[in-house]
């Protein structure tokens, strides 16, 4: 009897070991910029805003584990691939969500980004949402606005596609993906390495003063991929505005158009072309322009269409 005790013992100190392993390893440490966040468990009831980041989660297929998205329709419109893969999820809003907004669709998680969802010091931040039991994860590329950060690398994207894997566990279709990405870059981009950088510009909106990317937006990282050069790349900043006399003065040989909201990108094209005080930019006079979508120029699964349309457009003969 003595015996069979000591076993009974023996067994269930093992089982509540095991279990507690179990647990322990149940539970996923990520970094989302200067925070560690850690999940218990896979969310259930996400919700993304923007349409970049709404087709990362729908390039890894977790459209079942959302709620619903928020901030598009607001200044964008989805495209026939985004329309087709949403068609489930409800707009929960149509610019950023307001705290009321995510508390109410139940959810558990919220991927978004500074600039992307969230303002600093607004209503809706990781810290206003960690009471409701909202977790966040942030936009790499965002991490600017609030630490020190590197300039923008399409290594970027390529990190939230591999952080979602690990809080949704799917690490193996996350690092599948990322690696065709890796490989599909590095054959569109192996025959410019030799080339001089050509000299471009990042046409985002404004007439007055231009809105522009900076160091730290992801269309510095598709640039200089493609073999060029953002002429805006000592503005250490995300997006902001510059001045149409800096534009003048660097003379871009490209100008790459973002492509959303009510000013079309054809008209962006007119009004510099039209404009005598732009006529002797050397992009100007050569009429050469490309154009990015939003979802295209903004960090996300489309990065690597976007560089492929830059080479093509870069190296046109």
């Amino acid at each position: 009897m003595k015996i069979l005790s000591i076993i009974k013992f023996l067994i269930l100190n093992m089982v509540l070991i095991t279990g507690f392993t179990s647990i322990a390893i149940s539970k996923t440490s990520i970094q989302s910029c200067n925070r560690t966040v850690t999940f218990d468990s896979v969310p259930k009831k996400a919700i993304s805003n923007d349409v970049n980041l709404t087709e990362m989660m729908l390039v890894l297929g977790l459209s079942d584990r959302m709620v619903g998205y928020t901030g598009i329709s607001g200044w964008k419109t989805l495209d026939e691939e985004m329309r087709k893969g949403v068609k489930e999820l409800p707009e929960l809003s149509s610019k950023y969500p307001s705290k009321e907004v995510l508390i109410g669709a139940d959810a558990d998680f919220f991927f978004a980004g500074w600039n992307y969802g969230m303002k600093v010091g607004g209503p809706v931040t990781p810290e206003t949402l960690k009471p409701f039991g909202i977790k966040v994860y942030e936009l790499t590329e965002s991490c600017t606005h609030i630490m020190k950060k590197n300039k923008a690398s399409i290594d970027d994207m390529y990190n939230d596609l591999l952080n979602l894997g690990k809080i949704f566990k799917i690490k193996d279709k996350a690092n599948s993906i990322v690696k065709s990405y890796r490989n599909e870059l590095a054959s569109l981009t192996k025959d410019i390495q030799s080339k001089d950088p050509l000299k471009v510009f990042v046409y985002d909106s404004g007439e007055d003063t231009p809105f522009t990317a900076g160091l730290y937006a992801m269309p510095t990282a598709l640039i200089e991929a493609a073999g060029g050069k953002n002429v805006m790349d000592n503005f250490k900043k995300s997006w902001g505005t510059v001045t149409w006399e800096e534009v003048i003065d660097r003379n871009p040989e490209v100008i790459v158009i973002v492509n959303y909201g009510n000013v079309t990108a054809e008209q962006k094209r007119e009004f510099m072309m039209t404009n005598p005080a732009f006529a002797e930019i050397d992009a100007v006079k050569n009429d050469h322009f490309v154009t990015l979508e939003y979802v295209e120029a903004t960090p996300g699964p489309r990065n690597i269409k976007a560089v492929k349309k830059l080479v093509k457009s870069f190296w046109k003969k």
